[in-house]
């Protein structure tokens, strides 16, 4: 199997041809039927089940009993929406299991299971599920590998999930489409304006402006405008949390630093939860093309490297939550807690802070006002649909931003890549230089930065600049500016627990923050909070760098915890 058949995170209407699936030559890794030994195997994790014919094995977006092996009859997955269609998505037959990456964190799934016959099945819930991959390495990597390609196909081929209905532009409903895509789920985007089908809904639903954009969900319901956090409970990526439930490491932050210590501590045993405000990956997993990250030399997407280690991670058993924004951190007692914006809080005995940094915005008048509507931050493949054959201002000279150029000069007329510098050379890598220097339908424009935003609700219309060096005001007529002028500490939730920073907001780690040599390194001025990756001060901001510091803490956790454990029973004693 190639790499590609992994890359996970591909929107329906621009699915790369070369990850399309053929199951005429790969129906046998995406549907493997299972021998008398493998299912003998199976057999010690699974409960064993039976259903009569016509019953509901699993329904869409409810509980799902996990992944089921069928031993005889047959077991129909199709899937229905608002709209009234129920296509089929496979008929599994005996020695064939149903699931796809979902069932690792025993999520909902979409679609329908009933019984076609008398139906006889083991059962495996994500506990047994990931018990089985640990000890049947072979069969394991054959089930993940189902796993993954089935959830490509959902994505690509066989388009389910919710329906987003509204009218294109809508920066809603772009919010949602951009939550779902990098997210990695399924989704399909209708138009009522062309529609019939999608239009029916609208006149059956919709009632004022506000209830846009209106979401079919897979088992028919249909919801006004919902929120990210509506979403993620709708689907399945927000986890309910509990009070009772303490966790040995509570990592806030899905990017490679924090995913990176998520699978690390998961697979030594450790109980994970995983905080992220909107989407797995971070900055990493909104970066077009990474090329110069070890083990991958012809270059990977930053969302199918980090798309893999959030599959990864749930296979170990970690368990994350999308979208859960972290508002203060609470350590003057134990266990640590971390609140979220709905006032729920989750705890755990160490904390590992991967939160990393947000987006940098320019002090522009009417930036909020274009978000969504032509300002953008990251270049994924919904931003590069919106911008086909048409002209882009790109403002800035990391390696995010000559990604992200040369990404988008794939799709777009012309790429207007914007710096206030002299050239390049002080803050990009050379490869991206000379890639930039080739691509015919890239113009650098050095000495120049923004002054003005342009346009009417519809959207942006034009980008007005001032020059550095004493020359006329350069206007560009664009709907799409692209932001990537760095990033600042996502730190400020941390001040109530007295966290030390840097005179820049970074976090303080080590020697600097505690003041003592031979200490845990990554470890902060709160014992048990340990801190890495961009937010981290000193960090080295690469991805490579910052997935090490995520397997670096791990160790140093461990030390914390086994401390903590003999001062208990000290205590105790």
């Amino acid at each position: 199997m190639t790499d590609s058949t992994l890359d996970l995170p591909l929107e329906p209407s621009t699915i790369d041809p070369r990850y399309l699936i053929d199951l005429k030559t790969r129906g046998h890794q995406v549907y493997p039927v299972l021998g008398e030994d493998e299912l003998k195997r199976i057999r010690r994790f699974a409960t064993e089940r039976a259903w009569r014919d016509g019953d509901y094995v699993f329904r869409a977006l409810l509980d799902s009993p996990g992944m089921v092996v069928v031993l005889s009859g047959q077991l129909r997955c199709s899937r229905s929406n608002a709209l009234g269609h129920r296509v089929e998505v496979h008929q599994f037959e005996p020695g064939q299991f149903t699931g796809e990456v979902s069932q690792l964190s025993g999520r909902p799934p979409l679609v329908d299971g009933v019984a076609v016959g008398h139906l006889e099945a083991l059962v495996l819930d994500p506990e047994a599920l990931r018990a089985l991959l640990m000890a049947e390495a072979v069969l394991g990597e054959r089930v993940m590998r189902a796993f993954m390609l089935r959830r490509a196909r959902l994505i690509g081929e066989q388009p389910t999930g919710p329906i987003l209905i509204g009218p294109p532009g809508h920066p809603r409903l772009f919010e949602l489409e951009s939550f779902l895509s990098r997210n990695a789920q399924p989704y399909t985007r209708r138009d009522p304006a062309s529609d019939p089908e999608a239009a029916q809904l609208v006149r059956e639903h919709w009632r004022q402006e506000h209830d846009w954009p209106l979401v079919a969900m897979p088992d028919g319901f249909v919801i006004k405008n919902p929120s990210l956090l509506e979403m993620g409970r709708f689907l399945g990526t927000m986890p309910r949390i509990t009070r009772e439930m303490v966790y040995d490491v509570l990592v806030v932050g899905a990017g490679p630093a924090g995913l990176a210590t998520a699978v690390y501590a998961a697979s030594e045993g450790l109980s994970v939860m995983v905080l992220e405000q909107r989407a797995y990956g971070g900055q990493a997993g909104a970066s077009a093309r990474i090329e110069n990250f070890f083990g991958f030399p012809t270059g990977i997407s930053g969302h199918a490297l980090v798309s893999r280690a959030f599959v990864q991670a749930s296979k170990f058993g970690a368990e994350v939550a999308i979208p859960a924004p972290a508002m203060r951190l609470l350590c003057r007692e134990r266990p640590l807690r971390v609140e979220l914006d709905d006032g729920s809080c989750a705890r755990a005995r160490s904390v590992v802070l991967a939160s990393g940094a947000r987006y940098r915005k320019p002090e522009l008048d009417d930036l909020a006002r274009f978000e969504g509507r032509g300002v953008y931050y990251w270049a994924s493949p919904v931003e590069a649909k919106v911008c086909r054959q048409q002209t882009v201002v790109l403002v800035g000279g990391g390696n995010s931003a000559g990604q992200a150029a040369v990404y988008l000069a794939a799709h777009a007329k012309t790429v207007h890549l914007m710096v206030r510098g002299n050239g390049l050379e002080a803050s990009m890598s050379s490869y991206l230089i000379e890639r930039i220097a080739a691509t015919a339908n890239i113009e650098l424009h050095t000495r120049l930065e923004l002054a003005s935003l342009e346009g009417d609700d519809a959207g942006l219309e034009r980008v007005h600049c001032r020059s550095r060096s004493g020359g006329p005001p350069v206007v560009f007529d664009s709907h799409h500016l692209f932001l990537f002028i760095g990033a600042d500490p996502n730190s400020d939730w941390l001040l109530e627990c007295g966290v030390e920073l840097d005179r820049k907001g970074f976090v303080l780690t080590g020697y600097e923050a505690t003041g003592r040599h031979g200490g845990r390194d990554l470890e902060t001025s709160v014992p048990g909070v340990f801190a890495v990756g961009d937010l981290r001060a000193g960090s080295t901001k690469r991805v490579a760098a910052a997935a090490g510091e995520g397997a670096a803490v791990v160790a140093q956790v461990h030390r914390f915890l086994a401390e903590q454990q003999q001062e208990s029973s000290a205590g105790a004693d």
